[in-house]
């Protein structure tokens, strides 16, 4: 990113050695009355939803009051010999369950993980499910449901640049800590660690201070909705310098429930890798406006090859700079334009799962033709 980058510092602490397991703990029977309770208050979660969506803004000193004891802080140790090797981070209660939302890049390589409450409770967690590829995890703890307090989702896609937000967490282990700020902009990718050259898409970027301990913590809507998790923040220095990024909560929405039941999500996958159409190779190509995304490679044995897609056959130097040219030109998708890569991975996130069809308009040789694709699962590689 230029001269700065998108940190994953949302968890403090030096890390020496990764260790790369996680702690799971023994499975725990509920009793019957501990079964009710758990139907209780799942009812009266859903009550309460229904009236914070029809609901009005709120104060941020009420949306800290009614939301703060649904955030943690969330410890982590990847070596039991290394006391360095410890970390910090922020999660919030998903449901009575005691399922927990935080980062991916929080827990990975955990040995011992503890889930600290507000009121300084503590207690040892489990991880249920890990998705890399959305730098989302969910973690479990086992207690008594009526101490549980989840936080209701929001819908993301309702947001507009200028709204108001703010993020609860525990930067620099400061628990309980609220910023305030608004949505910057949104439909940002942003690099995800370990996994190369892949994004995330459709991120949140907002101005609410976001520093090291805050991944994994909540960004809410004046409702007092969770509409994101904060993952990064852009820095030189590796503290907020203005830009932070959150994992909208319809990726929520969409991936934790299968976290929860299978442990991993199976993204859909194309595999291209390519460029977006710039003003010179609009003009090399002899298109009509910049639009479109250039297919430079097509990976073995993927769907798009399957497909019958092209990727680039020859190269162009234009101005010092060469150009991989010949290759399909992905037009739109599904009857979506594509104005660059960013409108095809955020409609695959939105919008699709492996095994799905997606129809593919695409320039070639001069002339538009149509591919019908069926989606498989990426593999651990990198194109879209």
């Amino acid at each position: 990113m230029d001269k700065t980058s998108a940190v994953f510092g949302g968890v403090i602490g030096g890390v020496i050695v990764l260790v790369v397991f996680a702690l799971y703990l023994a499975p725990h029977r509920l009793d019957t009355s501990q079964q009710d309770l758990i139907t209780t208050n799942e009812q009266k979660l859903e009550t309460e939803e229904t009236a914070i969506q029809h609901a009005g803004e709120i104060s941020l000193a009420d949306l800290f009051d009614k939301s703060d004891d649904g955030v943690v802080k969330v410890s982590v140790r990847k070596s039991e010999d290394l006391p360095s090797s410890r970390s910090l981070g922020s999660g919030f209660v998903y449901d009575v369950s005691g399922h927990i939302i935080t980062n991916n890049h929080v827990v990975e390589g955990s040995q011992k993980i503890t889930v600290t409450f507000l009121d300084g409770t503590s207690y040892k967690a489990k991880v249920v499910g890990t998705d890399p590829y959305t730098d989302l995890a969910v973690i479990k703890v086992d207690v008594n449901p009526s101490l549980l307090h989840p936080l209701p989702l929001g819908d993301s896609s309702a947001l507009r640049v200028g709204d108001q937000v703010a993020a609860i967490g525990n930067p620099f282990g400061l628990s309980g800590s609220m910023t305030s700020g608004i949505v910057s902009q949104l439909g940002r990718l942003l690099s995800t660690p370990g996994t190369a050259s892949f994004s995330i898409p459709d991120i949140i970027q907002t101005d609410a201070a976001v520093n090291p301990g805050n991944s994994g913590g909540p960004l809410l809507n004046i409702k007092g909705q969770v509409i994101g998790v904060n993952t990064a923040i852009q820095s030189g220095t590796g503290e907020f310098a203005g830009i932070g990024f959150a994992v909208p909560s319809n990726t929520i929405s969409k991936i934790v429930p299968i976290l929860i039941k299978e442990g991993k999500y199976k993204h859909p996958w194309l595999g291209i890798s390519g460029i977006d159409i710039d003003p010179d190779l609009t003009s090399i190509l002899g298109l009509q406006d910049t639009r479109g995304f250039l297919i430079v490679t097509v990976v073995k044995d993927s769907p798009a090859e399957k497909a019958g897609l092209h990727g680039s056959s020859e190269t162009k130097e234009i101005d010092g700079i060469k150009y991989q040219i010949g290759g399909d030109v992905i037009l739109s998708v599904d009857h979506k334009d594509v104005r660059k890569i960013d409108d095809i991975l955020i409609h695959l996130q939105r919008e699709k799962k492996v095994g799905d069809t997606i129809d593919l308009e695409i320039l070639r040789e001069g002339r538009v033709t149509n591919f019908e694709l069926t989606l498989e699962e990426r593999p651990n590689g990198n194109q879209p």
